[in-house]
């Protein structure tokens, strides 16, 4: 049972062969690349820009730190940091190429140019030393993740000692009543858009499955804790419907 494909996990409320996510995830982000920034601001009503500034309000950048922005793709979170910080330097990981060429093309990039890296990896294997960076975000990616807790264990391995991790991700809302209407709006109405917009249903309809399957905020922190993060937090958004996760490395 040690050969990765024996092992199964979700696409979605599909299973499948762990060996099989990530290319499947790929072809998601392949496909929705062009039209990814269109589509949060549709899907979220442009509240997704508001989750990422609260992000950065948390994190406080400082001047000079360096940043792994993992699931970077089009750049967003990269882009606030640098803003925000002086003499920043920020990474962008993704495992999807198209993605770092749409957040290359951004007026942003060719702003920072200087300041910015684009680097093709995966969560769960960076292509770094340990010990390098001075945070770790990743918004909305970590539940794309075959195996979250690796991406989490390898989060800590390439952060600094003192270092800090931020997670953005769509959430549990607490109240049933409420979780309920959103899920009605999310099944019904998220595929759709992805249909009109982007001519793509299917992935719209995965991004949504996939939101279900992740875990509620508090096994989400007890995942963080295990991979030997400290002082632990989150805060919900919008009620839940996403949350903050940070841990320091101590």
């Amino acid at each position: 049972m040690n050969d990765e494909t024996s092992n199964t996990t979700h696409f979605g409320f599909r299973t499948v062969p762990e060996g099989e996510k990530a290319g499947m995830v790929h072809g998601v982000f392949t496909r929705v690349a062009s039209k990814y920034d269109i589509m949060n601001d549709l899907m979220s009503g442009g509240i997704h820009r508001l989750w990422k500034d609260a992000m950065m309000d948390w994190l406080a950048p400082r001047p000079g730190q360096k940043l792994l922005d993992v699931a970077g793709g089009t750049g967003d979170i990269s882009f606030r940091f640098l803003k925000r910080a002086p003499g920043a330097h920020a990474t962008v990981c993704d495992m999807t190429e198209s993605m770092l060429v749409e957040g290359r093309q951004r007026a942003d990039a060719a702003q920072m140019a200087d300041r910015l890296d684009w680097v093709v990896g995966d969560a769960m294997a960076l292509p770094f030393a340990s010990n390098t960076f001075d945070v770790y975000t990743i918004s909305f990616g970590i539940r794309n993740v075959t195996r979250v807790q690796d991406a989490l264990n390898e989060a800590f391995r390439v952060l600094k000692p003192g270092g800090r991790l931020m997670v953005l991700e769509f959430s549990q809302l607490p109240n049933p009543a409420m979780q309920w209407a959103y899920d009605r709006y999310s099944f019904n109405v998220i595929p759709v858009m992805g249909q009109i917009v982007a001519n793509d249903r299917d992935s719209y309809q995965y991004l949504v499955e996939s939101i279900r399957k992740f875990p509620d905020q508090e096994t989400f922190a007890g995942m963080i804790r295990k991979a030997g993060f400290g002082l632990v937090k989150y805060r919900n958004l919008s009620m839940g419907i996403a949350a903050l996760h940070s841990g320091w490395k101590i």
